[in-house]
């Protein structure tokens, strides 16, 4: 199994909802805000490489929006989806499965694009993959959620036939070294792969832990639709992560792609920070 870091480009959220309760004299200095109040943020995607399959998870916020939207987000930065994976020595038609975590825009988005007038799959040779409770969630949004939940993002998956829901429980497996943990905090069912290295578990984290910063216990995002389940979900999945060795890929920190994690006085703390490549 190889793996590869695929970034999707930089994009801006709002300091104050990315961290939640902590105080911005705190995360400021982890991450300065512009004035607007507005931080980078990566979009870093996962490409697996096992026998014939290439299975790409997420796939950042795509470029098929308008002005409008994207005055909003500030995508910035020299990467692309499509860069990255050439960069990598393939293209979008290699690959054979995408796996959604959730379908938050910035997930999502680039599963999508424009061909003229039409929205068509950007992978016209995968199986796209989603959980069922998520997708229900998503097509029909509470409130809160609604401007995440893009239908430009998502009908069209249904609509090309490339879709396969999953109705997955922590544990489950969807492919050999590739396992599933399932989380409720931050949006209904979104999918955590866990994935078996030679000398780790890597947890790709989505938006349980998008950052750095968000290993500690207190930094959730106001995002989340229940962070008193992600306080508890991060608790249980840290504690794993310690115990059995597991290593945390960041989607969304704008430096650090991977770290390890350590237990200590105060807690657990990441150890050593990484890129992918060097994880071992």
């Amino acid at each position: 199994m190889k793996l590869y870091t695929i970034h999707s480009g930089m994009f801006k959220l709002d300091g104050g909802a990315m961290h939640g309760v902590v105080p911005k004299s705190m995360w400021n200095k982890v991450n300065p805000a512009d004035e607007n109040n507005m931080c980078s943020w990566a979009m870093r995607c996962l490409l697996i490489e096992e026998g014939n399959r290439l299975i790409l998870i997420d796939t950042g916020m795509g470029n098929k929006q308008d002005e409008k939207f994207f005055g909003f987000f500030q995508p910035h930065g020299p990467y692309s989806l499509q860069t990255s994976l050439e960069q990598n020595g393939f293209t979008s038609d290699d690959i054979t499965d995408v796996f959604l975590t959730h379908l938050h825009f910035d997930h999502c988005g680039g599963a999508i694009q424009r061909s003229g007038e039409q929205l068509v799959p950007t992978f016209k040779n995968a199986t796209y993959w989603s959980h069922e409770a998520h997708w229900a969630a998503a097509i029909q949004p509470n409130a809160r959620e609604k401007a995440s939940f893009l239908k430009e993002n998502i009908l069209p998956i249904q609509e090309s036939g490339q879709l396969k829901l999953l109705y997955a429980q922590s544990g489950d497996i969807f492919m050999p070294g590739f396992e599933i943990q399932l989380v409720q905090g931050h949006t209904e069912s979104m999918m955590l792969p866990l994935i078996t290295l030679e000398k780790h578990k890597l947890l790709f984290c989505a938006d349980l832990i998008p950052s750095v910063a968000h290993i500690s216990m207190p930094w959730v995002m106001a995002y989340d639709m229940k962070p008193l389940e992600t306080l508890k979900e991060k608790e249980i999945l840290l504690n794993k992560a310690v115990q059995e060795n597991w290593a945390l890929f960041f989607e969304h920190d704008p430096q650090t792609e991977c770290a390890t994690l350590i237990q200590t006085e105060r807690g657990i703390k990441q150890e050593h920070l990484m890129a992918l490549k060097d994880l071992g």
